[in-house]
């Protein structure tokens, strides 16, 4: 095993959620880390521990923070053990992984694998080290537990683990049943989000419910992208990841930090792909357009922009001679219903009013094809009649089923009209 060089501890803030009854505890903990060199923050949790940590993390110093229920009996050497995978830029989360479990311990551990979707064998250990800054980002309540580990999860971070300690920090069947509670309530109810970013619901939905009908929209853009591309709204970078093979570069344009962190830690060992944080309204388009780009990928985008016409006259500018605009847009206003609504459509197009926005400024339209026929019954009951707010999974599923037969279908007859319009406009 290679030597590894210990690492400064004053590199390493602890912070120790405290409560009265392990204020005893915690201080000698406290005592042995601080004479070593580490930073040591107590964080009264009395009122809730994930006020508690927010108001920790605004002391901490360290690159990384390392999360400890009150131990006296942890060394320092542990410390140091538990913080090198990040250090190494290995992982962004490492936990302890405890031995001598419960069996109602094991069983929430096999739980939480299975809601967040990672693979340790220990996620809610009481030792954790996370990226000092990956706390800061994450906007947690008041579960530091159960609620952190989902919403980290879902940003893609890499969680790692090492070998860990006893049954020291084991939890009650009180405590064992409430973070179930969590969990499922995460895996049934509320996204990852708190239910605060309405569209991610479906854009989630969408890529894990909905393989086979990405794959379909994939391919419609490939077949029309060259070389360099800028993708506007990558979302959670369902499209992005179908278009990056091959590609000499894609930037990936998302003005809402939360995904733009996603899409960093997705597209990490992808270096063709350059997460971009803007509005399209605010974008440096004139350093944008010394990428020359040769294609713009807007893949149901346009109808979340306010101001369409302006966009389009921004994309003419900063795309090479001859460029192509490649646009999915949402058809057929008769449909607008609250599902629009939720994920902040401000119209459905029609082929006209989307080849007047284009001819207009700055596009000539080379091809203009509806598609998704068999959607509109869908997302007309849902969204018009019965007003949901966001598609029920099981639906979804069994469209994705039809989705191959949908493409081969459309691909050999021209539909008369559809819940979208695929277009290709080229830059006069």
């Amino acid at each position: 095993m290679p030597y590894v060089a210990p690492l400064p501890l004053k590199m390493i803030s602890v912070v120790i959620p405290t409560t009265r009854a392990t204020a005893p505890t915690a201080a000698l903990l406290q005592q042995a880390l601080v004479a070593q060199g580490a930073q040591v923050v107590l964080a009264d949790s009395e009122r809730g521990r994930g006020a508690a940590l927010k108001s920790a993390l605004a002391q901490v110093t360290g690159e990384v923070t390392v999360v400890q229920e009150p131990d006296p009996a942890w060394q320092p050497e542990q410390l140091q053990q538990l913080a090198q995978p990040i250090f190494e830029d290995a992982a962004d989360v490492v936990v302890s992984t405890r031995v001598a479990l419960s069996a109602p311990e094991r069983a929430l551990a096999a739980l939480a694998r299975k809601v967040a979707q990672v693979e340790v064998g220990d996620p809610l250990s009481t030792r954790r080290a996370f990226r000092t800054q990956l706390l800061r980002d994450t906007d947690f309540r008041d579960d530091i537990d159960a609620g952190l580990l989902v919403k980290i999860a879902a940003q893609l971070y890499r969680f790692d683990e090492v070998p860990g300690h006893g049954a020291v920090g084991s939890r009650t069947p009180a405590e064992v049943w409430s973070l179930s509670r969590t969990l499922l309530r995460y895996a049934t109810t509320d996204n990852d989000a708190d239910n605060t970013h309405e569209g991610y619901t479906t854009l989630a939905r969408m890529e894990s419910g909905a393989p086979n009908y990405n794959t379909w929209l994939g391919e419609r853009f490939r077949a029309h992208a060259g070389a360099r591309v800028l993708e506007v709204g990558a979302g959670i970078g369902t499209i992005t990841a179908l278009l990056a093979e091959g590609r000499q570069k894609v930037v990936a344009l998302e003005v809402d930090p939360f995904y733009v962190r996603r899409l960093q830690n997705r597209f990490r060992g992808t270096p063709q792909v350059v997460p971009y944080l803007s509005d399209v309204a605010l974008a440096d388009y004139s350093t944008l357009a010394k990428e020359r780009f040769d294609s713009i990928v807007l893949s149901n985008v346009m109808e979340h922009i306010p101001d369409d016409a302006g966009a389009v006259r921004r994309f003419a500018q900063i795309l090479a001679p001859g460029g192509k605009v490649l646009i999915l847009v949402p058809a057929l206003p008769a449909i607008f219903g609250a599902l629009d609504e939720a994920v902040g459509h401000y119209r459905r197009y029609t082929p006209a009013s989307l080849r007047e926005v284009l001819d207009s400024n700055g596009f000539e339209v080379e091809a203009l094809e509806w598609m998704n026929l068999v959607g509109i019954p869908g997302w007309f009951v849902n969204g018009k009649l019965l007003r949901r707010r966001a598609m029920p999974p099981l639906q979804l599923r069994l469209y994705d089923q039809l989705a191959p037969w949908l493409a081969r279908a459309e691909s050999k007859v021209k539909l008369p009209v559809g819940m979208s319009l695929f277009c290709v406009a080229r830059r006069r």
